[in-house]
């Protein structure tokens, strides 16, 4: 008697290559609106942010965090004491300022929420986190001018100016997302426009001479990205 032959057929090897593709197709298709989501929440991030700030600045004539009468305002059942700015038209304090530090940079927030212009409790001076798990943090371009340099963070060289004024950052994006978000806002380019951005392994704070390297597109590389207002 001959002995039976057992194994698959070209049909059945067929279709288990067209389900691996499909699978794969999925996954990589699932990856992608999980990018796409990203690039669009970070640009809602910028947006919201900056229409808070203006709101509150047409609202209350002054801006947020460096409110002078936010305590006065709102009393300690809303706002906890001693969470005013000193008025001087400038935010101080890094964007990524620790929650425990008194830092105009951490009322920012509190004022908001405050308003009722951001979500969350105005006890808290928590950052907002963002869609990578990155946190959201704003901070003033005031690094020190010295002879012909002038003040400002982020800048290639000593000849130039930075972001010199009010920036929002966010930090621990992927390049890939960083990158498409600096293109749809700004020039696509770490260092320069209005958008610029270092690569950092966690939210360090935001230093002159900071800036690039370029994005790349490996998806994995964290930058953190400020936008001027």
């Amino acid at each position: 008697m001959k002995a039976r032959q057992s194994g698959f057929t070209l049909v059945e090897i067929a279709i288990v290559l067209v389900i691996i593709g499909l699978l794969l197709g999925g996954v990589l298709k699932g990856q992608e609106m999980i990018t796409q989501g990203r690039i669009k929440n970070a640009i809602i991030d910028f947006s919201g942010v900056t229409a808070a700030y203006y709101a509150y600045l047409d609202r209350y004539k002054a801006l947020p965090g460096d409110d002078s009468q936010a305590n006065s305002r709102w009393g300690t059942s809303i706002l906890p004491a001693s969470s005013s700015g000193n008025g001087d038209g400038v935010i101080s304090g890094a964007y990524n300022v620790a929650t425990t530090t008194a830092a105009e940079s951490g009322y920012f927030w509190q004022h908001l929420r405050a308003a009722g212009l951001v979500t969350g409790s105005a006890a808290s001076a928590r950052q907002p986190i963002n869609s990578s798990g990155g946190i959201i943090g704003v901070q003033t371009g005031n690094g020190p001018a010295s002879g012909t340099a002038p003040a400002g963070v982020l800048k290639t060289n000593t000849n130039d100016t930075g972001l010199t004024g009010l920036m929002i950052c966010s930090s621990g994006l992927p390049d890939r997302v960083a990158a498409a978000v600096d293109a749809q806002l700004d020039d696509g380019v770490t260092n320069t426009g209005n958008i610029r951005a270092q690569q950092t392994a966690v939210p360090d704070p935001i230093s002159t001479n900071a800036v690039g390297p370029p994005y790349t597109d490996t998806g994995s590389n964290p930058f953190t990205i400020c936008k001027a207002f």
